[in-house]
């Protein structure tokens, strides 16, 4: 047995049976045992012990999360704190940024609800160079930024309607020396690509290659930038002494879906980050070779891309979404269909997205290729 076929046996051991063929990570994945289970036993805990006291509880487990997310996104002195997933974590940090100096530079494939946060909080975005594909024009974006410099560098290293993968750690290196701060969406790309890159700011969902709970996710911000952040939020006299990191994590939450978070993440960590992005990519260019060959689709990613997202263009009529819901109704298949507001600066149609986790085999995406053959809707 290769590893690569072990380390499917073991994450598939870990979790329940889908009940069909789960091809939809990018999306949402599917959780562990022992993340559903130390969720419920959070829960359960406040029913018998109270609310607060089970929080109290649980915050070595919490700590635990939180150190594996700043090692997972390589932030300096790295404050982390939790949010409900990606977007809220945007909408924190934006809305704690000076208010004298709002431009952003960000990939025209931006992701649509990302885009709507960057407007409702007053920022001037501006659209960075691409190649044809839709990965950054690495030249050209050195000189817009050298000669024209934004307050912030927004990059989303993987899209989400796209699984091209973009020059990370070149333009993190690029924002060193231009002295530009960069904040990472990584909600596609942890799991899947490497976040260490030096960034000052990386935060991203639980629920895609992380394989946690819905509902959580978390914002790392290095210590240098949290100093210039101001929580748009007036606090109350008495939590004035909290520190920043805290003050953008209060509120209501969820706690037992944090516990779930933080007991997945100590789970991927177990199984070796670099392994399993190795996997991943694996997946991705088998699933690429199998469907290029599929009557009136076209593969959007070369084969080699380092990426699991497959992205699946019709060519002569298909409607993405009737067929993501035939899929699923009569294949029992999990796909996505990514609209145009995904990012609707770049996109002008639908497409079908598959996104195998590293427990997939070559008859999975077998079967999927003979169903996507068999599916109606074509012109």
């Amino acid at each position: 047995m290769s590893d690569s076929d072990e380390l499917a046996d073991r994450w598939r051991a870990a979790r329940p049976p889908a009940a069909g063929l789960h091809l939809d990570s990018a999306a949402c994945s599917r959780q562990s045992f022992a993340a559903l289970d130390a969720a419920a036993q959070h829960a359960r805990n406040e029913a018998e012990l109270g609310g607060y006291v089970a929080a109290e509880l649980a915050t070595p487990v919490l700590d635990a999360g939180r150190a594996a997310i700043a090692a997972l996104s390589g932030v300096a002195e790295a404050q982390v704190v939790f949010t409900t997933g990606s977007l809220h974590a945007l909408d924190l940090l934006l809305g704690s940024w000076p208010a004298e100096s709002r431009t952003l530079a960000c990939l025209p494939g931006e992701y649509g609800p990302n885009l709507a946060v960057m407007a409702a909080h007053g920022f001037d975005v501006r659209p960075l160079p691409t190649l044809d594909d839709g990965r950054l024009a690495l030249d050209d974006a050195a000189l817009v930024l050298a000669n024209d410099p934004p307050d912030l560098v927004h990059l989303t290293p993987v899209a989400s309607h796209r699984g091209v993968v973009q020059p990370l750690s070149l333009v993190a290196r690029l924002c060193r020396e231009l002295e530009l701060p960069l904040i990472v969406d990584a909600a596609q790309a942890l799991g899947q690509v490497d976040c260490a890159v030096g960034a000052d700011v990386v935060y991203s969902s639980s629920r895609k290659w992380m394989a946690g709970p819905r509902g959580v996710g978390f914002l790392a911000v290095g210590a240098a930038m949290m100093q210039r952040l101001r929580p748009r939020l007036a606090l109350p006299e008495w939590a004035s002494a909290l520190s920043t990191a805290r003050q953008l994590e209060l509120g209501e939450a969820n706690v037992a879906a944090r516990v779930g978070f933080s007991v997945a993440l100590g789970e991927f960590l177990a199984c070796g980050p670099g392994v399993v992005r190795a996997r991943l990519a694996e997946l991705g260019g088998h699933s690429r070779t199998m469907l290029a060959d599929v009557g009136g689709w076209q593969v959007v990613e070369e084969v080699g891309e380092p990426s699991a997202i497959t992205t699946l263009a019709p060519v002569d009529g298909a409607d993405p979404e009737a067929v993501r819901n035939w899929l699923l109704a009569e294949r029992r298949i999990v796909t996505t269909c990514a609209g145009v507001q995904r990012a609707p600066l770049e996109m002008t149609a639908p497409v079908l997205r598959i996104s195998p986790h590293i427990d997939t085999t070559e008859q999975d995406l077998e079967a999927f290729a003979a169903a996507l053959a068999e599916a109606p809707g074509r012109a």
